[in-house]
């Protein structure tokens, strides 16, 4: 009797078209390990992400609004969360694989650092070379799980490091979740500074209020829906209307809400509490837990700094900050 992994399998060759990713076609993982009988490979990676600890440290990282005040603002979890949605959709309509790509979206963001691309930027300016795709995979390669890793399927593996470049050329599935991963950080972030009042629905380019839409579930929706269409023959893409309000949408949000000085000033601050952690744990390696001493020992203290300092949530950040440089409170009775 077959199992029901077997079955879904037979039902994704009826409803998964020529250009989606089978789990029966998977090309493996790292490590070879026996299928389960119930879920399917990529069900499986799903599940893996899910659980994971760096996952649930998602909750507590930047988005793009350092220490907003209000409960509304997302944070890079619920970022991650709105891509799923928006690429198991497009995924659905064009005939994808949806559990490889919500594997993709879910894992995708896993090695951002603390305070955003303000983190990423500081570690980059310490290390030569940090980038949150790369250390995304190391941390489902190697950090999780003890050092043992995630050991994900190679499609899902290569959908997490090429999410941001596109290069090399991958899955149908990974394209979906690099463009719904744009969609939906510029509309989410238009909807947060206008929480914010950083920018005004005005202020928004006509382009944009008349090909996109006014409202953020308008907006997300008029690009889903004109992408859907506009993919073909193995290629996501946008029509070339939309792609040209796309990239209005996007110049827009980097000259009003990515490097404005009202929304970003306090990100020059990230680098000063960044800076000095990693600084002090290069130079006392001791003090890391020992999870990270043994990096330490096998690629050196650089890379287990940076795991470490990289996997750390904002409030941990400051925390560690002030426990390693700010005079603790005392009293004498």
């Amino acid at each position: 009797m077959p199992t029901y992994r077997q079955l879904r399998q037979e039902q994704e060759k009826a409803i998964i078209g020529p250009y989606g990713t089978l789990s029966s076609a998977s090309r493996g993982r790292p490590v070879p390990e026996p299928e389960d009988d119930v879920r399917t490979c990529f069900q499986r990676d799903v599940d893996r992400v899910t659980h994971s600890k760096a996952f649930r440290r998602l909750r507590h990282k930047t988005q793009v609004f350092l220490q907003p005040e209000g409960d509304h603002y997302r944070t890079r979890l619920t970022h991650t969360l709105e891509v799923a949605r928006i690429a198991r959709t497009i995924a659905r309509a064009l005939g994808l694989n949806e559990d490889l790509t919500e594997a993709i979206s879910l894992g995708h963001d896993l090695g951002h650092t603390p305070f955003g691309h303000a983190g990423e930027r500081a570690l980059r300016d310490i290390t030569g070379s940090f980038h949150h795709y790369e250390q995304s995979l190391r941390v489902v390669d190697k950090l999780e799980k003890d050092g043992r890793g995630l050991n994900l399927c190679q499609e899902t593996r290569m959908g997490i490091l090429n999410h941001t470049t596109g290069q090399p050329k991958d899955t149908m599935e990974a394209d979906v979740v690099r463009l719904s991963d744009h969609i939906a950080y510029l509309n989410h972030d238009l909807d947060d500074a206008e929480r914010a009042g950083i920018v005004w629905p005005e202020d928004v380019p006509a382009i944009i209020r008349e090909r996109i839409g006014t409202r953020n579930s308008q907006r997300i929706n008029a690009m889903v829906t004109d992408a859907i269409a506009g993919s073909a023959a193995g290629v996501v893409a946008l029509s070339p209307a939309m792609a040209e309000a796309y990239r209005a949408f996007e110049e827009f949000m980097y000259a009003a809400v990515y490097r404005n000085p009202t929304a970003k000033g306090e990100e020059s601050k990230v680098k000063d509490i960044l800076v000095p952690i990693w600084d002090y744990y290069a130079g006392h390696v001791e003090k890391l837990p020992p999870e990270f001493k043994s990096i330490a020992e096998e690629e050196g203290a650089p890379t287990a700094v940076t795991d470490y300092v990289s996997g750390m949530t904002d409030s941990f950040a400051i925390a560690t900050f002030e426990d390693l440089f700010i005079p603790a409170s005392w009293s004498i009775k």
